[in-house]
């Protein structure tokens, strides 16, 4: 089954959804990161009620006004099953907004490890389910099989970490195959054979840095030829502006979400000041890419 066919339930593959929503609000994604300097910088206290103000008051500014939002799992996981609850309700939030909510949590095991996690992230009526889910290959990509099969059933999405812009990512991402190849490179050429005749986009994703410079070209990844959006995190606050997205993605670019959380958070906790902080990230990615 390709991420351009039907879903069992007629849902409309998340690669369709996500590019009409870029077209509409512009190819961003605003990350909701509680981290703890940023919860004590909009006078929250750190725990599950300060978590919950300050995740509410993101999503309240700009659902509906950007292509996604991406709540960081760990970053609500550390207040406690609290915390969950409060991600579980970021996700329905998400839902009845109709905005796009990626969960990042970078999931990856085997086996009936893996089914765990596709049921908990990836089942129609799961509290934790959004749109789409970061995952980790580097258990092999075939391990992410129970998580792709439910991706696909169910309309929803992955985002495979492919380039990562942490410096320690190269030791393996970078690494070659006894045939020469890039283990980035054997990533790739998996999520696009999941994404074969997929228009306008195939629903599985790759994770690809925006600070990654050149990395695509020295490991041989052919970003256009996924035919699967790209999520990009590093925009803004991390250093990645216009030309570094151009540099990186090239002829990729109409494919990219850029990612921006700490350079649309810092803007808070006045929702005017996020929404102005928001719609100027989108015009800049915008520009960039499109």
């Amino acid at each position: 089954m390709t991420s351009g066919a039907a879903t069992p339930g007629g849902a409309t593959p998340f690669g369709a959804r996500l590019a009409a929503a870029m077209d509409e609000h512009g190819p961003l994604c605003v990350g909701i990161d509680p981290h703890v300097g940023l919860l004590d910088a909009w006078g929250l206290t750190d725990d599950a009620a300060g978590l919950r103000t300050f995740a509410l008051t993101v999503l309240d500014a700009v659902a509906g006004r950007v292509a996604a939002v991406k709540p960081q799992s760990a970053l609500f996981e550390r207040h406690g099953s609290a915390g969950v609850a409060v991600l579980e309700e970021v996700v329905a939030a998400g839902r009845e907004t109709g905005t796009l909510v990626i969960v990042d949590a970078k999931r990856g095991d085997i086996g009936s490890t893996m089914d765990g996690y596709a049921d908990a992230y990836l089942r129609d009526g799961s509290p934790l389910a959004g749109d789409a889910l970061t995952v980790s290959p580097y258990l092999g990509f075939g391990s992410l099989d129970p998580a792709v099969d439910a991706a696909l059933a169910s309309g929803r999405g992955l985002f495979v970490l492919c380039l990562t812009s942490n410096k320690e990512g190269h030791e393996v991402q970078h690494a070659r195959t006894e045939d020469g190849v890039s283990v980035a490179a054997v990533m790739a050429g998996r999520a696009a054979a999941l994404n074969a005749g997929a228009d306008p986009l195939g629903s599985i994703g790759l994770v690809v840095g925006a600070t990654i410079g050149d990395s695509a070209a020295r490991t041989g990844v052919d970003l256009a030829a996924v035919n699967g959006p790209l999520l990009a995190p590093g925009v803004g606050a991390q250093g990645a502006g216009p030309r570094e997205l151009a540099a990186v993605f090239g002829a990729a670019r109409r494919q990219v979400l850029a990612s921006s959380s700490r350079g649309v958070l810092r803007a808070g906790p006045d929702l005017a000041a996020l929404r102005t902080a928001a719609r100027t990230a989108a015009h800049e990615a915008a520009a960039a890419l499109r």
